[in-house]
């Protein structure tokens, strides 16, 4: 396929990979970069590059997945919905074998609760206008990615005036997870790599801080190959260069 093809390309990788070592081969120090995005550390372990990097470049997963670092309470009150009579639970399905305390969605599915996997909001408010009877109540998780389209669904809601249909929201943001990373005195980070996703929807402009107060690059990539490996040449180039950490020098989406 045109173009996507382009960013899997095995000989260009191999020549930024090179390259990455060429930077770093008199640079003693470990390099700690952390991939914010679990898409990231996914393909970042599919394509094996991990062991394509100097040994004395580091990378860390960072906060990755919403869906695991959803906290028990909201998963407890999402089970405790479902076990209301006069409720329907619409989620995700990756959210239904996650624990609560002391069930999961999964688990009281299998006892009969009304619990519908979807695919969308949209898929959510479709089942909410055919069962007017019953509370609807749509699961947003998610990071800054499925924040639009369920936006646009309660829009719809509201245009409509459906009643009957609820949103439950846990969503997480990205920037101030990575602030929270970076206040703790244990934890070493040298860069970061952005989600290309997220930065879609917000920007780059609520990474700044990372720069301003933190004086660290950090880099905005796609998920395939390419992006990935330029993110890190880009990052190392950065760092071992001490070049400042401006947004002219430390941003980049393809």
């Amino acid at each position: 396929m045109k173009y996507l093809e382009e960013y899997r390309d095995p000989e260009i990788t191999q020549k930024l990979i090179d390259k990455i070592h060429k930077i770093i081969r008199h640079h003693s120090k470990e390099i700690v970069l952390m991939e914010v995005c679990g898409t990231h550390t996914m393909s970042i372990s599919r394509l094996g590059l991990r062991r394509l990097l100097p040994e004395n470049i580091r990378l860390l997963s960072g906060p990755g997945c919403p869906v695991c670092v959803t906290p028990n309470r909201c998963l407890d009150k999402a089970i405790a919905y479902a076990k209301r009579e006069d409720v329907i639970i619409t989620t995700f399905g990756d959210m239904m074998k996650v624990p609560g305390s002391s069930s999961s969605l999964e688990k009281e599915k299998s006892q009969g609760r009304n619990v519908v996997v979807v695919y969308s909001a949209l898929d959510a408010l479709k089942i909410a206008r055919n069962n007017l009877e019953k509370k609807t109540i749509f699961l947003g998780i998610g990071f800054e990615t499925t924040a639009p389209t369920l936006a646009a669904t309660i829009k719809i809601t509201k245009e409509k005036n459906i009643r009957n249909f609820f949103v439950f929201s846990a969503h997480k943001l990205i920037p101030p997870a990575m602030g929270a990373l970076l206040k703790d005195q244990e934890l070493h980070i040298d860069g970061f790599i952005c989600p290309g996703h997220v930065s879609t929807i917000i920007g780059s402009k609520p990474y700044e801080f990372i720069a301003r107060d933190y004086h660290l690059p950090c880099v905005i990539a796609g998920f395939e190959p390419l992006d990935i490996v330029q993110a890190i040449f880009m990052l190392a180039q950065q760092i071992i260069e001490k070049r400042p950490p401006r947004s002219k020098y430390n941003t980049h989406v393809r």
